[in-house]
């Protein structure tokens, strides 16, 4: 385990000079939403990284029709044992880097393993676009190791996690600011998900497009001064972000709460696609 407090983001160099630690555990997650997944791995990767499909290894459950819901906590103890983590490893999460969508998947990851109580993470600043920008840096070809651990023993976290009715209470009492992820189409109802029921946002609802946050010519989040032009006028206090599915909503998250630290932030993995589907929580559009 590390001295220090490991999370947020590593650098490439800093992940370098860790390399071969019997500590770290490096987490491949390139799937089908970057292009990529098992054939890209295998094709090439960072030493020692463990392979895991954001999309298929199961890091959500649809239930219902809201398919980005937290998995039952035992398919996500028997997961991560399957990884090779233990209590007191520092994870590094490694997306593609070449969309804020990927990098929105390494944030919900690293979300999921902080909600049932690991405590040490961080995602690899770029990814493997930003890892493999260096000539010099190594790269692996192969299949994924077996580096198993006895299921992980979880301890929720529920205040990072908010439901449904947390959610309609939040919007209601104004006592936590709802941060909206998706773009403006979405949140003024011009668009809708396939899975939800309305379109629009949560009424009392701020909008922060999530790839604002995201450099496109770099693959990586942008300088902490961008960060907080962007995300610095959401008032302080307790907030709650949400999108369509908890996916791109996770990127709000990460960004607010360990990159900026501010404190009680919360994530609801619904998000519209369960809260439309009841008819009494109400839904709002236009540009709020």
């Amino acid at each position: 385990m590390s001295e220090t407090p490991f999370a947020g983001l590593i650098a490439p160099e800093d992940l370098l000079a860790r390399l071969g630690d019997p500590r770290l555990v490096i987490l491949d997650i390139r799937s089908s939403i970057d292009g990529g997944g098992k054939a890209a791995y295998e094709a090439g990767h960072i030493p020692g990284a463990v392979h895991t499909d954001y999309v298929a290894d199961g890091w959500r459950a649809k239930v219902g029709q809201a398919p980005g819901l937290l998995p039952p906590l035992d398919h996500l103890a028997a997961l991560v044992g399957r990884l090779g983590i233990k209590t007191h490893d520092d994870v590094v999460i490694v997306p593609a880097g070449v969309s804020a969508t990927d990098v929105a998947a390494a944030a919900r990851i690293y979300w999921t393993l902080k909600t049932i109580g690991h405590g040490q993470q961080a995602i690899l600043d770029g990814g493997f676009r930003a890892w493999t920008a260096v000539s010099a840096r190594p790269v692996e070809t192969g299949s994924s190791p077996q580096r198993t651990a006895p299921p992980y023993p979880v301890v929720m976290q529920q205040r990072l996690r908010s439901t449904a009715d947390a959610t309609l209470v939040a919007s209601r009492s104004k006592l936590a600011t709802l941060v909206d992820a998706r773009s403006a189409s979405y949140f003024d109802g011009r668009e809708k998900a396939p899975e939800a029921a309305r379109a629009g946002h949560i009424p009392g609802a701020l909008s922060r497009d999530y790839a604002e946050a995201f450099d496109p010519a770099t693959g990586k989040l942008k300088p902490r001064d961008a960060l907080v032009a962007l995300y610095g006028s959401i008032p302080k206090g307790p907030a709650i972000s949400y999108c369509n599915t908890g996916h791109t909503a996770a990127l709000n998250w990460f960004v607010l709460a360990e990159l900026l630290g501010r404190e009680e932030v919360a994530l609801y993995d619904g998000s519209m696609t369960d809260w439309t589907h009841d008819p009494e929580r109400p839904v709002a559009t236009g540009a709020g």
